[in-house]
């Protein structure tokens, strides 16, 4: 069984990813999905799906040419639905009545010698201020279709003749059928496209900067690689001038009574500062590019008194530096 605190740390996680603004784009895609999916026909039944497209419908298993009747109705706002006897032909008017939005309907079936016909004109304002018309309009449109009963393309004909009457007489707008996607399609469209170009752009820029910051690491790298080559470049010299002043001070501190000269105790500090330097260059972070650099000048400084000494000048005047 799941625990009730299991079940409410869902809910809080669920609620918590609505909030957020991917949460509330994600809950609108869907609602436009859904909106998309009604209006385009996704609850249509079979007879609603085909006049969403075409303007002639017939039962399975009827005798006609689908063809040829599309061909006699053309571009007209009409659409002729032949159902088979004893279909219900008033509950087949309100099946296609979104799908045959905009256009005079005219449903029939074989009853005998005759037909039995329902017509509904879903013309623009057909439930309200041309009701009258549209009540015209069904009326008129399935005259004189009994003659052909045993023949429906001659009956589809004088469909289409009575559609021009009604046309002629202003009774239903004139104009050409257009089918074309729903407004929530073309959202969805332009919202793909939209997210398109915004991913494009986000991976553009994203990119950009990832190189940017990329380069930025290479450049300090070698920059530290040059300054860690430099100190230890820098490093050997100081060591060759000690190992160079080496003889010097054996010399001096071979003498009976050793070597107290200036340049004795100035030898032993700059061995003693060597030694140092040494134990600091162990243990430096090779990515601490300011420790590098100051520890350059730290050899730097030691060259130039290294150099004095062995040239028998004073020391320099560098400025004093603690050792850590």
């Amino acid at each position: 069984m799941t625990r009730p605190e299991s079940r409410r740390s869902r809910r809080q996680r669920v609620t918590g990813l609505l909030g957020t603004p991917f949460g509330l784009a994600v809950l609108a895609c869907l609602v436009l999905a859904g909106w998309a999916a009604w209006s385009g026909g996704a609850l249509d039944g079979p007879i609603a799906r085909q006049v969403r497209t075409t303007s002639f419908y017939a039962d399975p298993g009827l005798d006609v040419d689908r063809a040829a009747a599309e061909r006699i109705i053309g571009n007209r706002r009409l659409v002729v639905v032949l159902r088979s006897p004893d279909a219900d032909l008033r509950g087949t008017c309100k099946q296609v009545k979104q799908a045959a939005d905009g256009t005079v309907v005219l449903v029939l079936s074989r009853d005998g010698d005759d037909y039995d016909t329902y017509g509904c004109a879903l013309v623009p304002g057909y439930d309200k201020k041309n009701l009258g018309k549209a009540a015209a309009a069904e009326m008129v449109i399935g005259r004189g279709i009994d003659t052909f009963a045993d023949r429906p393309l001659e009956a589809v004909k004088v469909i289409a003749v009575n559609y021009d009457r009604l046309v002629k007489a202003g009774t239903v707008p004139d104009g050409a059928r257009t089918i074309s996607p729903s407004l929530p399609r073309f959202l969805l469209a332009a919202a793909a496209v939209l997210g398109v170009v915004a991913a494009a752009t986000a991976l553009y820029l994203g990119g950009r900067r990832a190189g940017r910051l990329a380069a930025a690491r290479r450049v300090r790298r070698d920059e530290l690689t040059d300054s860690r080559s430099a100190l230890g470049a820098a490093t050997a010299g100081l060591a060759q001038q000690i190992i160079d002043l080496d003889p010097r001070y054996a010399l001096l501190h071979g003498r009976r009574g050793g070597d107290d000269s200036s340049f004795g105790r100035r030898y032993r500090q700059l061995t003693s500062d060597h030694a140092g330097l040494l134990d600091r260059l162990a243990a430096l972070d090779d990515a601490d590019e300011a420790a590098v650099r100051k520890l350059i000048r730290r050899v730097e400084s030691l060259s130039r008194q290294a150099q004095a000494l062995a040239d028998g000048h004073p020391a320099p005047n560098d400025p004093p530096q603690r050792e850590k």
